[in-house]
């Protein structure tokens, strides 16, 4: 495996943001895109130099050259795509959120598990070097014992097709909560004790803002909040009883600040340069399959299933529904 052919299903935005993305790599290229439009497939194509442009997501399945297929539609049709590469024994990385539901992974997962094909949750900050030097810095006890952690995420999209709609597995929840949640899950770990929560939804039944209140086994909190209604700040903060450190965009962290408890600042921590912060996804995936591993180490799927069990009882809380979760 010379080079490393990426395949990619969807031509929206995320789709390009990962194809500018292997533009710039050495490791990979961006080999293929499919889209139900074949000429926006090769619209995309000729954007990105991309070898191969398919009208049908089957088509690109079927395409020998194909080392990885990246999944970058809506959150409804992962399953649907996931399985169909998954039975031509294609690697899958699958956009966040994963499936519309806990029932869709488990299937998803077992049948990687039958085909031995690789398989893996493209939540971009689990696999970032960053998210593994805060974990870092909380664990060195610079700010003394971590009890609080609060973190959000929000941006003006009510209108954006995708957020509102239940049939597309909309909401606040799978589309930015999904962060909150797992940079708790990431620097405070998944001994929960119990979980409060609640949701405002539009009128046609899906979450545009919810906040999450995680509490741990040994007192610790997770205070989280996320919302498609307006923009907030995206930052994290983590407490300590010496001190506290201030995160900086929690989907993508640039910059780590470390306060002691008189709010004076004792340390910086930059992270490093990237290209858009989805290679290391990318580079993750090419390594595990190198190496005859059907999922990743920095996203196991058994994370994958308990992420989506969790939002599947928050939802399930709130009286949120999708289409899938009545099949």
């Amino acid at each position: 495996m010379n080079s490393f052919k990426v395949g990619i299903i969807g031509a929206g935005s995320i789709a390009r943001k990962m194809a500018t993305t292997l533009q710039a790599m050495n490791e990979a290229e961006c080999y293929a895109i499919a889209s139900r439009d074949l000429q926006r497939a090769e619209q995309f194509a000729a954007e990105y130099h991309a070898a191969k442009a398919y009208g049908s997501y089957e088509e690109l399945a079927n395409d020998p050259e194909i080392d990885l297929i990246y999944i970058a539609t809506p959150h409804s049709l992962h399953f649907e795509q996931a399985q169909m590469c998954i039975q031509k024994g294609k690697p899958v990385l699958c956009e966040k959120a994963f499936t519309a539901n806990a029932r869709e992974a488990e299937a998803l997962i077992r049948l990687a598990q039958e085909k031995k094909v690789f398989l893996a949750e493209a939540i971009w900050t689990r696999y970032m070097p960053f998210s593994k030097t805060i974990r870092e810095i909380v664990d060195s006890g610079i700010i003394g014992k971590a009890m609080m952690l609060n973190a959000n995420l929000g941006y003006a999209i009510s209108e954006v097709e995708r957020i509102i709609r239940p049939e597309l597995c909309g909401g606040a929840l799978y589309d930015l909560g999904i962060y909150p949640l797992n940079f708790a899950l990431i620097t405070f770990g998944d001994d929960i004790r119990c979980i409060d929560s609640s949701c405002v939804k539009n009128e046609l039944g899906v979450d545009m803002q919810n906040s999450i209140t995680l509490t741990y086994q040994d007192g610790r909190m997770a205070v989280l909040y996320s919302t498609a209604y307006c923009a907030t700040d995206r930052s994290a903060v983590i407490s300590g009883d010496k001190g506290y450190i201030v995160i900086e965009n929690i989907n993508n962290p640039q910059r780590a600040i470390v306060y002691n408890k008189d709010y004076q600042e004792i340390a910086r921590y930059e992270c490093p340069q990237q290209i858009t912060g989805y290679e290391y996804e990318i580079l993750a995936a090419r390594d595990a399959i190198r190496e005859g591993w059907i999922e990743s180490p920095f996203m196991p799927l058994s994370n994958t299933l308990s992420v989506m069990r969790l939002l599947d009882n928050l939802r399930n809380c709130w009286g949120v529904v999708y289409p899938a979760d009545k099949q």
